[in-house]
């Protein structure tokens, strides 16, 4: 069904169409939009599905259909209302019986998300100031109910980070409300804005809001505990261990579209949060016990394992890489990452190299040519008296020499032996 007939028949039913959400606020700011979400509005369940009878219901507390519009399956729902009853983003009771679009938009968390678009004549529908927001790049509650959902909070920062709007100091203090509930929502939705955020150009933003909210610490308490963890000024004059982590992710998102090396950015330095008062500003051994940290986080929100496996790589190898000088080191490191593609591709692990340290030593900068030197001497090469693991210790000295051999003309000034 193409939309225009899809418009004119709930028109005919006599209903109105609109389109409401993130695409319309994304066709006003000028960007391509995607995923409209339909609001029908004047029709009750049982005429739409008289009229309409090709559409799937899906929605279970509320009338939400599924429709081909345009060659596209789209999500058409019914205007609504919701009165806070329990606890959480299943605690309210919903009204949908002449329900108009200004009560529907009134529902939603921000102005920005609070716009819809008449599908019949193309006018825009914008009660709450969101047109205005946008062109000052700022997101502000639509009403004092946006607490009522805490993931709200999240979705917030979140958009904040996509759009690099800033906030307004009531949906500080709307966030703020929201951190009583908020430890009890579902790891599943804490980690889906999580994904979502770690795709943003400068997710830093999202970080530090959640930090300004008072709900970093409840949320993602391993990052909290980098704060106030000093570090040598020397090497690091942004300050403590969460300014570094958060300009870190910043510089490896920009270069990305890939979420698992942001994600192994943000974690890299995990183990600092957990360094004694008395051992600062140095942090001996956050290596090991970012392992341990990055366990109990997986425990908590059950990470995907590729995120799990690249982030204890870059963990355990983000101080020694760029400081490793014996061959024989070198050769295990450039195999390893080699094994480990599946999970960081070498670019990405050099990637966070890069943004941790400001330079790569040659064996991470000409990877992919010293590794087809070490590839090319394999197993089948071994004198024939050589088995089992001596194979494998005579493998490891010839490619040792050979990388030996590969330094010797690529050192550029540095160091090795």
């Amino acid at each position: 069904m193409l939309e225009k007939d899809f418009a004119q028949q709930v028109i005919d039913a006599g209903g109105r169409l609109y389109i409401v959400g993130g695409w319309v606020r994304d066709r006003l700011m000028g960007k391509v939009p995607h995923d409209k979400d339909f609001v029908v509005v004047g029709l009750s369940k049982e005429k739409f599905v008289t009229v309409f009878t090709d559409a799937k219901l899906i929605g279970k507390s509320f009338p939400v259909f599924l429709m081909e519009i345009d060659g596209v399956k789209c999500e058409v729902a019914f205007a609504r209302k919701e009165h806070k009853a329990g606890k959480g983003y299943k605690g309210f009771d919903v009204e949908y019986c002449d329900i108009s679009i200004e009560e529907d938009l009134f529902r939603r968390d921000t102005t920005v998300n609070s716009i819809a678009m008449d599908v019949a004549t193309g006018n825009i529908i914008d009660p709450y100031g969101g047109q205005q927001d946008i062109k000052a790049m700022l997101l502000r509650p639509v009403s004092e109910h946006f607490g009522e959902d805490p993931v709200r909070a999240l979705r917030a920062a979140r958009q904040a980070a996509q759009m690099d709007f800033s906030v307004s100091e009531d949906l500080l203090a709307a966030m703020r409300q929201c951190r009583e509930e908020i430890v009890d929502e579902p790891a599943e939705r804490v980690f889906s804005e999580l994904k979502k955020v770690l795709e943003t150009k400068k997710p830093s933003i999202f970080f530090q809001l959640l930090r300004k909210a008072g709900l970093l610490e409840v949320l993602f308490p391993e990052i909290n505990a980098l704060i106030g963890k000093t570090q040598p000024v020397d090497f690091h004059p942004e300050g403590d261990a969460y300014n570094h982590t958060m300009e870190i992710i910043d510089r490896i998102a920009d270069g990305t579209t890939n979420v698992v090396p942001v994600f192994a950015g943000l974690v890299h330095d995990i183990g600092k949060g957990t360094t004694p008062m008395d051992m600062l500003p140095h942090h001996y051994d956050h290596e090991k016990r970012g392992l341990e940290v990055m366990d109990r986080w997986n425990k908590r929100m059950r990470l995907p394992k590729v995120w799990v496996q690249a982030a204890k790589m870059v963990i355990s190898h983000h101080m020694r890489a760029p400081l490793m000088r014996k061959p024989g080191k070198i050769t295990e490191l450039v195999l390893f990452l080699h094994d480990m593609e599946k999970y960081l591709a070498p670019k990405d692990f050099c990637r966070i190299i890069m943004a941790d340290h400001g330079s790569l030593p040659v064996y991470l900068e000409k990877y992919d040519d010293l590794l087809q030197k070490l590839l090319r001497i394999n197993g089948t090469m071994a004198p024939a008296e050589k088995k089992g693991t001596e194979i494998g210790e005579w493998l490891l000295q010839k490619r040792t020499a050979a990388c030996v051999a590969w330094l010797a003309n690529n050192s550029n000034g540095e160091n090795f032996c």
